[in-house]
C-alpha cells in the first residue's frame, strides 16, 4: 500500500497531463462548405435587376404583415402551434445529447464505502475501503470524444435551425391562409348577394308567369339562374369552412371571431403586407434555416468520421482512488490509514472482422450523402427563390388587367340596364351581364390572392 503525500501529488500531476492530452488530436476532416450549385445572382425580374442592392436585408414577420388581427394570430400561433413546440423539444433534446456528449471528456468521480475479504491462513482477511472513485476515465488521445462532441454541436444548431425552419413555415402558413379565408369570406359574399338578386329575379318571373306576361321557358331560365347560385354558394360555404379548419390547425386552437377577416379585407389586401426587399447576390440562400439545418448536418457526419478513425487506433483508460483504507473498521478514519491507487489501460484491436473498417466506409459515405443533401437544399431555394421572383412582375401584371377588365364590364352592366329600363334590351341581356360582373369581380379577388400569396412565399424563400 502506497500512503506517501509526494506520491499522491504525483498522481494529481499524471491526471492533469492527462487533462491536457486529451482532445489534442483530431482525426475528422476540415469541414468546408461545398459551393453552391446555383448561379451566382438570383433571376430577377426586369423592374428590379437594375435597381437591386447586392444584397438585402432581412425583414422580420411583424415588419412584413401588416395586419394587426394578423399579426396577433402570428403571435398565438406561435405560442400554441404543435409542429413548433415538436420543433422545440429537438433543440432541447438535442442540447440534453450534447451535454451528455460533453461529460463524456470529463472523469466520473464517486464516492464510496467498500469491504472485502479473502480467506488467509485458515482465518478471513478483511479490509475496508472509504474515498474517491475515478472508474474508466478514457483520455482522449485520438479527438474520439472532441468529435463525439463536435457532432452533438452541430446536431444542436441543426435543430436549432430546424426550428427556425419551422417558425419561418408556421409564420408564412399562417398568413397564406388567413388571406385565402379572406378571399373565399369574400367570394361568399358576392355569391349571397348575387343569391338575393336571383331570389328577387324569380319571384318577378314566376309572377309575370302567372299574369301571362312571361312564357315557361323564361320562368325556367331564372329558375336555372336561382339554382346555379344557390349551388356556387354552398360549395364557396363548404370551402370556407375547409379554410378555417385549416387556419385552426396551424394556429393550434380555435381562432378568437376577432382575429378572423372580413369579407371586405381581401379587398384591402395590398395593405395587409410590405414590400419585400430583394437582392442581387444568391448568396442571401445560404442563410435560409434550412439550408443552415443542412450544412450542420454535414459538419456532423465529417465529426463521425473522426470517431470512426479514432476506433483504429488504442483507447486509453484510466482508473484511481483515494481515501482511508484499513484492515480494521474501527481504525478506518484514524490518522495515517489513507492510500490511494491508480492505473491505466492501453487497450487496441487487433481482430474485429472489419467492423471498423466498415464503420469509417459507412462514415464517409454519410458524409457524401450529406454534401448531395446539401447541395439540393441550396437548389431547392433557389428554385423556390426564381418561382417568386417570376410572378413579381406577372401577378402585378394580371392584376392590373383585371382590374381594367372588371371596370370594363360594370360600364357595360350600367348601359345595360340603361337599355333595359328604356325597353332596348331583354332581360337574358341584363342577366348575361350581370353574370359577366360577377365573374369578373370573383376574377380579381382570387388574382389578388394570388398576387398576396406569391409575396408571402416570397418572404419565405428569402429566409424571412
Amino acid at each position: 500500500m502506497i500512503s506517501t503525500k509526494p506520491r499522491f501529488l504525483s498522481m494529481g500531476s499524471t491526471l492533469v497531463a492527462a487533462l491536457v492530452l486529451a482532445g489534442c488530436t483530431s482525426l475528422a476532416p476540415r469541414h468546408e462548405r461545398p459551393a453552391a450549385p446555383v448561379p451566382a445572382e438570383l433571376p430577377l425580374p426586369a423592374s428590379l435587376a437594375a435597381s437591386a442592392p447586392a444584397a438585402a436585408a432581412s425583414t422580420a414577420w411583424p415588419d412584413f404583415l401588416r395586419s394587426a388581427p394578423l399579426q396577433q394570430l402570428v403571435k398565438l400561433s406561435l405560442e400554441r402551434n404543435r409542429d413548433l413546440r415538436l420543433a422545440v423539444l429537438n433543440v432541447q433534446r438535442a442540447q440534453a445529447q450534447l451535454g451528455v456528449t460533453r461529460a463524456d471528456r470529463l472523469p466520473t468521480v464517486g464516492a464510496g464505502l467498500t469491504q472485502s475479504a479473502a480467506p488467509s491462513g485458515g482465518g478471513t482477511a478483511r479490509s475496508y475501503t472509504a474515498g474517491l472513485q475515478v472508474s474508466g476515465w478514457e483520455i482522449d488521445l485520438f479527438g474520439r470524444l472532441a468529435n463525439l462532441g463536435e457532432a452533438a454541436q452541430a446536431q444542436v444548431l441543426a435543430s436549432e435551425a430546424g426550428r427556425r425552419s419551422a417558425e419561418l413555415a408556421l409564420v408564412a402558413g399562417v398568413a397564406s391562409s388567413w388571406l385565402t379565408l379572406a378571399a373565399d369570406t369574400d367570394l361568399l359574399a358576392s355569391t349571397s348577394r348575387l343569391v338575393e338578386s336571383r331570389e328577387a329575379s324569380m319571384k318577378l318571373a314566376q309572377l309575370r308567369f302567372d299574369k301571362g306576361a312571361a312564357s315557361s321557358l323564361e320562368l325556367q331560365s331564372a329558375r336555372l339562374l336561382l339554382e346555379q347560385a344557390r349551388a356556387a354558394r354552398a360549395q364557396l360555404q363548404r370551402q370556407r369552412d375547409q379554410d378555417l379548419n385549416a387556419l385552426t390547425l396551424l394556429a393550434g386552437g380555435p381562432v378568437p371571431a376577432e382575429l378572423l377577416p372580413t369579407a371586405s379585407t381581401s379587398a384591402m389586401a395590398g395593405d395587409t403586407l410590405a414590400p419585400v426587399p430583394v437582392g442581387l447576390s444568391s448568396q442571401v440562400l445560404l442563410q435560409r434555416p434550412d439550408v443552415i439545418e443542412a450544412e450542420q448536418q454535414l459538419v456532423a457526419a465529417s465529426a463521425n468520421i473522426g470517431v470512426a478513425r479514432a476506433a483504429f487506433f488504442p483507447r486509453l483508460t484510466l482508473t484511481a482512488s483515494a481515501g482511508q483504507a484499513s484492515t480494521s473498521l474501527s481504525d478506518l478514519f484514524s490518522a495515517g490509514q489513507f492510500a490511494w491507487t491508480m492505473s491505466s489501460q492501453l487497450l487496441a484491436t487487433v481482430f474485429d472482422a472489419g467492423r471498423n473498417k466498415a464503420n469509417l466506409e459507412g462514415a464517409k459515405i454519410a458524409r457524401d450523402i450529406a454534401v448531395a443533401q446539401y447541395e439540393k437544399a441550396v437548389q431547392s431555394a433557389f428554385r423556390d427563390t426564381a418561382d417568386a421572383l417570376a410572378g413579381l412582375d406577372t401577378w402585378r401584371d394580371q392584376l392590373a388587367a383585371q382590374q381594367t377588365q372588371l371596370d370594363a364590364i360594370r360600364e357595360t352592366v350600367r348601359l345595360t340596364d340603361l337599355r333595359y329600363q328604356n325597353g332596348a334590351a331583354s332581360e337574358l341581356e341584363r342577366l348575361d351581364a350581370q353574370r359577366s360582373l360577377l365573374s369578373a369581380e370573383q376574377a380579381l379577388v382570387q388574382v389578388r390572392l394570388g398576387e398576396q400569396l406569391n409575396r408571402v412565399a416570397l418572404w419565405k424563400v428569402l429566409g424571412g
